[in-house]
């Protein structure tokens, strides 16, 4: 292949829109050309538009500019790429995907684009559920909780889950009710265990981990960042617990758990 065959796709475009078709145009380059691209499906990339969006978000957190430009790239080259399969498969192109973002987002913001008066974040949000759930066509109640992704992290899609729920009034009156509630499973839990039943113990578990949620909710804790930070955590301290058994001369791995657990207290200091 030349180069020259391919010179326009060289240039870098200032304005957005040249940009844009730009990045379009190399997709279907590497559509034709690349034995990888060409064989790609909506299926096979979804792998990597999941690890594309976890990774800009973990450039927002690391507050890493630079980083989080180029993950943001790739993140928009996943949005191209699935628009091409739709072009080649007939359906629809960026073009489509763009305009209805727009009109959708019009839509969505009838306090802004139709003078309807809003004044609070909470009334913002009222109306575009509102919204949202009419253009879903959903009737019922349910719909809106079967709507919540089910690929999303199991924390984030069961605190999404709840708080739809608690919408209709279907809710602890405060957060002693969540407590009582994740003491219960607790206990189930510990029962199927002792049980030795695997199959509710698994079922235990998961309504254990739905009762820890429920509480964080009236805790106003994220569940997902909680938990990231407490292996952020276990990782920074089993990094100096290994560091001290070094100091020590001391072979980490050959150690008992009790020598670990010493070193592990001396870590948390």
């Amino acid at each position: 292949m030349k180069k020259t065959e391919y010179a326009p796709l060289y240039e870098a475009k200032d304005n957005q829109g040249e940009a844009l078709v730009r990045l379009a145009e190399i997709i279907k380059v590497l559509r034709v050309k690349c034995p990888w691209d060409s064989v790609q499906t909506h299926d096979t990339l979804t792998k990597c538009m999941l690890e594309e969006a976890y990774e800009a978000v973990d450039a927002i957190q690391e507050k890493n500019v630079e980083n989080l430009r180029e993950e943001l790239g790739d993140v928009l080259l996943q949005v191209v790429f699935h628009c091409n399969l739709s072009e080649e498969e007939g359906d629809f192109n960026l073009t489509d995907v763009i305009n209805e973002e727009c009109e959708k987002m019009i839509r969505r913001h009838p306090h802004i684009f139709l003078q309807e008066e809003v004044k609070t974040i909470d009334k913002a949000l009222e109306k575009w559920e509102n919204v949202k759930s009419k253009e879903h066509g959903e009737e019922r109640y349910t719909d809106r909780l079967n709507r919540v992704p089910k690929a999303l992290p199991a924390l984030l899609r069961s605190s999404k889950v709840q708080g739809k729920a608690s919408k209709v009034g279907f809710d602890w009156d405060d957060a002693s009710g969540a407590f009582d509630k994740l003491e219960e499973e607790i206990k189930e839990l510990r029962c199927a265990y002792e049980k030795g039943d695997a199959q509710n113990m698994t079922e235990e578990f998961g309504d254990l981990l739905f009762s820890m949620v429920n509480v964080s909710r009236f805790l106003d804790i994220d569940p997902e960042d909680a938990l990231n930070q407490t292996t952020a955590k276990f990782i920074r301290r089993f990094d100096t617990m290994e560091r001290i058994a070094c100091g020590k001369g001391l072979d980490f791995a050959e150690l008992s758990l009790e020598e670990m657990d010493k070193l592990w207290v001396e870590a948390k200091k």
